[in-house]
Order: structure tokens, then C-alpha cells, then sequence
């Protein structure tokens, strides 16, 4: 080989310039799929919590009636009303059950079901699927504390 051939193999060889663009071009789909599986789980678990924050409002707004049917009336009525301000919650898909406990009769239950079939993470393939029906419960007892 000539010293120029020789030269040029070493100035190959020792080239580091374009490995920056490789690990880029290998990292950047994996590092995607984690930032995206933060958002769609994320937003799965803001509609848990939004449906959890529903139901004991619902029950502290419950407080305020005299008999069973007036505090299931309001505990519907604050659902309903409040569904809207929780951007991530279809108010169609929320239904809302409130009665005394069968457990403790001067306990008041509001419970809030949110159908969450059509969210965006049940169409994904290859991921684990949470249960379509988010159910929360609050309870408060009569007299409010």
C-alpha cells in the first residue's frame, strides 16, 4: 500500500463525524414512543382523577339535603353541572348513582361511572389495556363531618 492509501484508511477509520447522526437515527423512535406513552397513559389518569375529584364534590354538594332523594338529587345535579369543566370528560359518557351505604346507614354514597371505551389508548396496538369503566366512590356521612 501506498503512504497516501494508508493515510486516508487511517483518516476513515478515526472519523467520528457522522456517529452523532446514527445514535440520533436509532434513539429517536424509542425515546418517541416513551414521550408518547407518558401523554396517552397520562391523559387515562387525568380522567381517573377528574372522575374521582366529580364524586367527592358530588358527595360535600350532597351534604346540603334533608332527605336520601333531595342528596341524590344535588349529587346528580353537581355532576352534571360541573362534568363540562373537566376538559379530558365527555359529560354524555358519566353516570352517577348516590344512596345511603348498605354497610353504614349514616353513610352517604355518590358513586360516578365514566364509559372510557373511546379513548384514543384502546385503539393502540401492543399495549396493555386499562378497564374501559373508571368508577369512583366518595362517601360522607350525614351531618357532614
Amino acid at each position: 500500500m501506498t503512504r497516501f492509501a494508508i493515510k486516508r484508511l487511517n483518516n476513515f477509520t478515526s472519523c467520528r463525524r457522522g456517529s452523532s447522526a446514527v445514535e440520533f437515527a436509532m434513539l429517536l423512535p424509542v425515546f418517541l414512543t416513551i414521550v408518547f406513552g407518558i401523554v396517552v397513559f397520562g391523559s387515562y389518569l387525568a380522567v381517573i382523577h377528574g372522575v374521582q375529584q366529580l364524586a367527592a364534590e358530588a358527595a360535600r354538594s350532597s351534604v346540603a339535603g334533608m332527605t336520601e332523594t333531595e342528596r341524590s338529587s344535588l349529587a346528580s345535579t353537581y355532576v352534571t353541572n360541573n362534568a363540562a369543566t373537566y376538559p379530558l370528560i365527555d359529560p354524555t359518557k358519566l353516570t352517577t348513582a348516590a344512596a345511603t351505604s348498605s354497610s353504614n346507614a349514616n353513610v352517604f354514597v355518590v358513586t360516578v361511572n365514566y364509559d372510557a371505551s373511546t379513548m384514543f389508548i384502546y385503539t393502540l396496538p401492543f399495549v396493555p389495556k386499562p378497564a374501559t369503566l373508571i368508577r369512583r366512590s366518595a362517601s360522607i356521612p350525614y351531618g357532614g363531618f
